[in-house]
């Protein structure tokens, strides 16, 4: 089988198999021997890693995986390109194709059967609408993870490593942040795509924390909290937090808690940092007590 990674191998392919991208899985497969090398050097697999690949499509990314990798294990979702990845990785003996979605599979089992339970490589090139929900889906299942290299939308990336007070920062760019320190790997232009999407995309690293960088007592009410102030970017802090049918705090309960932090109540969500939405959850998290 001939390395996929250029247009004329993968038109060769899908032709063969009389395959038509699905909108509805967001399919747009890699076209570019550069930008998937990247991906590798930005995960840094090495011969002794296990790597769980999300969304393989016809194998592209799969192959440069099998050659640096110890053992591979794609998951896709679309039944259709199954046969196809038999064929494209049929030289491969370190590979597993797992037909499914990554959502209702339970990782930390498969961290366990293919890594002794070590930590885990995550590599995905996702359909963007469902990014957020595998990252955070990762993350918050506590699964042992080492890092989780991604390619998304460019606008995604810059979101998930912005800092407070700029205007790409936002709800997301705190909740990767709580769990793992993101590295911009690469700027993946639309053409090195088919079909070509219509925004540029980014191949971002998620180096997991084995602490968080802050301790907070509640973290859910942390992070109703972010949302809150999040939802309604115009408003204050206060007033966001107040109005949010996620919270029942009263606005003199959130004055006093950002006046006890040593926060002015009219400041805006944007302008706090991760430790500070942790003092503010715990300051609150007291008024709930009371």
């Amino acid at each position: 089988m001939a390395k996929l990674g250029n247009p004329q191998e993968t038109i060769q392919v899908l032709q063969k198999h009389d395959f038509h991208f699905q909108k509805k899985f967001g399919q747009n497969f890699l076209i570019d021997p550069r930008v998937l090398e990247k991906i590798v050097e930005a995960a840094e697999v090495t011969e002794d890693d296990f790597v769980l690949e999300i969304g393989p499509g016809i194998g592209t990314m799969t192959q440069y995986l099998c050659e640096h990798a110890r053992q591979v294990l794609a998951v896709e979702i679309d039944s259709h390109l199954i046969p196809i990845l038999q064929e494209t990785l049929a030289e491969y003996d370190n590979v597993e194709v797992l037909h499914g979605d990554i959502l209702k599979q339970d990782i930390r089992a498969i961290a366990d059967r293919y890594n002794g339970g070590k930590p885990i490589k995550v590599v995905a090139n996702l359909p963007y609408y469902i990014t957020t929900p595998i990252i955070m889906e990762l993350f918050e299942s506590r699964v042992p993870l080492a890092n989780v290299t991604v390619m998304v939308q460019k606008e995604v990336a810059d979101r998930m490593k912005a800092d407070p007070g700029t205007k790409e920062y936002g709800a997301l760019s705190l909740a990767v942040q709580y769990y793992a320190k993101p590295y911009l790997a690469a700027n993946v232009p639309p053409n090195c795509f088919m079909p070509r999407p219509n925004v540029g995309s980014a191949v971002i690293r998620l180096d997991c924390l084995a602490r968080t960088p802050v301790e907070v007592q509640d973290e859910k009410l942390m992070f109703r909290l972010i949302r809150a102030s999040f939802n309604q970017r115009r408003k204050t802090l206060q007033n966001g937090i107040a109005n949010s049918p996620e919270l029942s705090f009263t606005k003199e309960q959130v004055a006093e808690a950002l006046e006890t932090i040593g926060i002015s109540p009219t400041v805006r969500g944007e302008k706090l940092s991760l430790q500070q939405f942790a003092a503010l959850s715990d300051e609150l998290n007291k008024s709930k007590e009371r």
